[in-house]
């Protein structure tokens, strides 16, 4: 299949051959013909299956083929996302596929002056993308009209739950138009995101994605650390390493982010930290600085990473391990990216066993052990057996996607499987 048999604009289709996209990835497979025929979407999809491509590309169609006049601050395409910096990425998307369309378009997040954010809203939009609290903000002020969204996204929706954002985000669904198309995409499709798609979609198109088995490895290692001063021996092994080309380490706290940047940072390193405290400019400025490689480690918190587009990682460590298992996906999921192959090392110590083992039942694979010479534990942890042993692959749960493998690597954002097992 490619993108010329979902009936896109031709504009649409201009912007994906410009910039070398020919086959669909399977969730878009999936979710533009449903979409395209005004369908809800319902659909569980990991990061980097090219989920922004499938749920953008339907709602731009809208725009490529009628332009009704519109009042100021009345958008007809509304996307929320948990965090800035996955705003900022849709918004970047949104830009690339419709760039041939004229397209106003406008992030509302936090950290961005309220006084710029006017200074958009004060023109007609196409396209809103938002975070919940900053445009219940401005929802609250009269500052924004909801009232003709013909599209409603909820991109990465589980997260804005677990972030405490059901208020905000079923305020602003019963402010868009009643007869909305609404397309909720979330990484972990439980019980909560089951009861607030039933309130949220009508006869939705049901779409799960897995990781498949023909697409780039993400290498799972994991080290045992007897105390906190092992790991940070670990961290510094690793990072003066020239196997690291580029790396993220994710830490639980803001407070050790700071404090480890700093202490890689004075050890000679060039290294940047990303965390919730942080101005929307600082961020932007310090990820500008990774794309670029004049940083070469970033040390960042779960929250703050989310949305993080940077195609050469080479390397994800987690310093201190993921709350839930959800979290560890998304964590590795920034490396390996873009037909590249990702190496995924865990720092695990002795209270850190159950989460381990929650990890591997979650992915059904198990994260082989490594030693590094020199800094090798007193006590190695023992940790609960996955599902299923040998050489496995991580699954996002259940697909429904046809034949996943009659596909190029052209597709937008690029899938990648999570294999383990020794070199």
């Amino acid at each position: 299949m490619s993108f010329s048999e979902f009936n896109l604009h031709s504009l649409l289709l201009n912007a994906l051959a410009a910039d070398g996209y020919v086959t669909p990835t399977p969730v878009q497979s999936a979710a533009i013909p449903p979409a395209m025929a005004g369908r809800d979407i319902l659909a569980n999809a990991h990061t980097g299956t090219g989920k922004t491509a499938a749920f953008l590309l339907p709602a731009l169609n809208r725009i490529a083929e009628a332009r009704p006049p519109r009042p100021a601050g009345v958008p007809r395409i509304l996307v929320l996302t948990p965090t800035r910096e996955l705003a900022h990425q849709v918004l970047l998307a949104t830009r690339k596929h419709g760039k041939f369309l004229r397209l106003n378009t406008v992030d509302i997040v936090g950290g961005m002056p309220y006084r710029d954010q006017l200074r958009l809203l004060s023109r007609p939009v196409d396209v809103v993308v938002a975070t919940p609290g900053r445009l219940r903000d401005h929802m609250e002020r009269g500052r924004l009209d909801l009232g003709m969204v013909e599209v409603l996204i909820l991109d990465e929706a589980d997260r804005m739950l677990d972030m405490g954002f059901l208020d905000e985000v079923e305020a602003i669904a019963a402010a868009c138009a009643a007869d909305r198309q609404t397309m909720l995409f979330t990484a972990t499709l439980d019980r909560r995101m089951a009861k607030l798609a039933e309130r949220l979609l009508k006869d939705p198109v049901r779409i799960s994605i897995e990781t498949v088995a023909d697409a780039p490895t993400i290498e799972q290692r994991l080290h045992h650390a007897d105390d906190l001063a092992h790991k940070r021996r670990l961290l510094h092994h690793f990072a003066s390493s020239a196997e690291v080309a580029k790396a993220i380490v994710f830490t639980a706290t803001k407070r050790d982010a700071d404090q480890l940047a700093t202490e890689l940072r004075q050890a000679g390193h060039a290294v940047g930290a990303l965390h919730g405290d942080l101005t929307q400019s600082e961020r932007n400025r310090t990820l500008d600085l990774l794309r670029s490689s004049k940083i070469r480690l970033l040390v960042a918190t779960d929250v703050a990473a989310r949305g993080i587009d940077v195609r050469d990682i080479s390397h994800v460590i987690n310093f201190d391990m993921p709350r839930a298992p959800e979290d560890y996906i998304h964590r590795i999921g920034r490396t390996g990216r873009a037909g590249a192959v990702g190496v995924a090392i865990s720092f695990a110590g002795p209270a850190d066993r159950v989460s381990v083992g929650k990890i591997q039942q979650y992915t059904k694979a198990t994260m082989d052990v490594h030693l590094v010479p020199g800094l090798e534990p007193r006590r190695p942890i023992t940790t609960a057996a996955p599902a299923r042993s040998g050489r496995n692959f991580a699954k996002d749960r259940i697909a429904s996607t046809g034949n996943s493998r009659n596909r190029s690597g052209g597709a937008p954002t690029g899938q990648r499987k999570a294999a383990v097992g020794g070199r």
